[in-house]
């Protein structure tokens, strides 16, 4: 279940074979934060239309990394059995190359992740490098021109490297040709690094690996070293190289070629990673950034936006959590007429998950997440005709039935209830707004009026004009209105557009001014006519 560095070129082979195999693939990410609090106005609002979001997330998604991959392979493996392989991936940016990785981390997000036992020395230690095709394409070209370096900054893999160099330079002085020494105790790509830093610091070295975290180092002439790398056999040939340091990339490049539906639990931010790490740099334009998506997967399904419409549709109680919906689906007779969910089953390697709950493991949380969507499709399925529903639904008809939310991303407090991938986003509607009209308290800021109101009720708050700010917020309560009616300095009122605008007010301002010189003029001119 849990997959890092050292056993990831072993399981790729496995993990193609059951992709392509797949119904869908199922997919959860940690990361090291979310919103960025050093940019000013990052944080998301109530007013950001879909464009406006993606502009603050871009910055927050450049600045952060991802921790932990997780993937949970459905397989249809009889008619009504979903059998489900749960991956946990930890990640860690590729250090082959000539830049090394900046990232950045949010105390709170590590904190959270600590409190639910995130193991942090698996994604320092043993973490999948990958990288973006812009990044892999530098890397080729120092390749190409023997410029390459491996930025092993971490203390971890300066010990292990200066040991290794340690041990050979020492040994070496009094070696012969074709005296051979073992390196011992070599963890997943320190493998790699340790070959290419002996090679480039030494020429009169070969080195070979052996497996059981061993590698061979002999002594060799220069004119035999020549030979051996240009052999077939050479385990650090520049295309293998290569393919070590894009690592995790090579699954999701996998992910891409099969096409399979992609599900997720509020994905945005998922997506976005995605496109960054391991596609190409996210570009400025929003409307580019859903393009390169729906072309990489085609199908997407998030099941914040499905079970929205669940708890629309079916008597559900009103759940947030991706783990509380899957509790109740699980618990809850919703469907007591139809014919039975289909059985999910974890494959046999993946048992942890059946017998303990994991919440914020990644692996875990997208196995709860692609049993939602089959629970959900299947509701829904039943609940869509008055005529019987087959005994087995076929994952196509779950797909018919969700056809309507197929590739529409939920949005978290904003002008839309989501965001479609695959045509135009919805026209933005906001919930009803308060105006607050200041007096007497000059110099007054959107961060005052938010502490000011955060007692009554989250809103978002934004400047109207110098003396007016607007609050915007999905639970709106006359409490407001009636509580400051008789405030000294804030009058609160429901806004409307015809009499708060600052544009509105100033054609209006405009147009009296205009009618005022035609009345004037008219009258004039009638006083001269007489």
């Amino acid at each position: 279940m849990e997959v890092g560095a050292e056993s990831f070129a072993r399981c790729l082979p496995r993990l193609r074979r059951r992709i392509l195999r797949a119904t869908f693939v199922a997919l959860d990410m940690e990361f090291t934060g979310l919103h960025s609090t050093s940019l000013q106005n990052n944080e998301p609002s109530l007013f950001d239309s879909p464009a406006e979001r993606y502009v603050k997330a871009r910055q927050s998604v450049q600045r952060f990394t991802l921790l932990q991959l997780g993937l949970a392979i459905f397989s249809k493996e009889n008619s009504n059995k979903y059998v489900v392989h749960s991956y946990n991936f930890f990640l860690f940016p590729s250090t082959l190359g000539i830049r090394d990785v900046e990232f950045t981390l949010s105390a709170s997000s590590i904190q959270f992740l600590s409190h639910y036992g995130f193991d942090f020395n698996k994604f320092l230690k043993n973490g999948i490098p990958y990288m973006n095709e812009v990044q892999e394409k530098i890397l080729r070209q120092h390749l190409l021109a023997g410029t390459w370096k491996v930025c092993s900054t971490s203390c971890a893999n300066r010990d292990v490297l200066k040991k290794a160099i340690d041990e050979v330079t020492s040994w070496i002085d009094a070696a012969k040709e074709e005296d051979t020494m073992i390196l011992q105790d070599l963890n997943g790509y320190h493998m790699l690094d340790v070959q290419l830093v002996l090679r480039q610091a030494l020429e009169n070295v070969w080195t070979e690996p052996l497996g059981d975290k061993k590698v061979m180092v002999k002594k060799v002439s220069p004119e035999h070293r020549q030979l051996l790398e240009n052999s077939s056999h050479d385990h650090c040939q520049k295309k293998l190289i290569l393919l070590s340091a894009r690592g995790f990339t090579n699954l999701f490049q996998i992910l891409v070629k099969a096409k399979k539906p992609l599900v997720g639990h509020n994905m945005l931010m998922d997506l976005m990673h995605l496109h960054d790490k391991f596609y190409r740099p996210l570009p400025e334009s929003y409307e580019e950034f859903k393009k390169n998506i729906h072309n990489l997967f085609p199908v997407i399904i998030d099941t914040k936006t499905v079970t929205k419409s669940v708890q629309k549709k079916c008597l559900f109680p009103r759940v947030s959590s991706l783990a509380e919906v899957y509790a109740v689906l699980c618990s809850s007779n919703l469907n007591p007429k139809g014919p039975p969910c289909p059985v999910i089953a974890l494959a046999s390697g993946c048992s942890r998950y059946a017998e303990k709950k994991s919440p914020h493991e990644a692996g875990y949380d997208a196995f709860l997440c692609g049993s939602v969507l089959l629970m959900s499709a299947h509701l829904l399925l039943c609940r869509s005709t008055d005529d019987a529903v087959e005994a087995e639904p076929s994952f196509s008809q779950y797909l018919t039935v969700l056809a309507e939310h197929v590739n529409k991303v939920n949005f978290i407090r904003g002008g839309v209830s989501s965001i479609n991938f695959s045509g135009e986003d919805a026209p933005c509607h906001h919930p009803p707004a308060l105006v607050v009209h200041v007096r007497g308290w000059p110099g007054l800021t959107e961060r005052q009026i938010y502490q000011e109101f955060k007692a009554c009720c989250r809103f978002d708050v934004r400047r109207l004009s110098k003396n007016q700010f607007i609050l915007l917020s999905n639970k709106y309560k006359q409490l407001v209105l009636r509580n400051y009616r008789h405030h000294p300095h804030l009058q609160v009122s429901v806004y409307r557009h015809w009499r708060h605008s600052p544009s509105v007010n100033c054609l209006l301002q405009i147009s009296g001014i205009v009618a005022l010189w035609s009345l004037l003029a008219f009258a004039l001119g009638g006083a001269r006519s007489c």
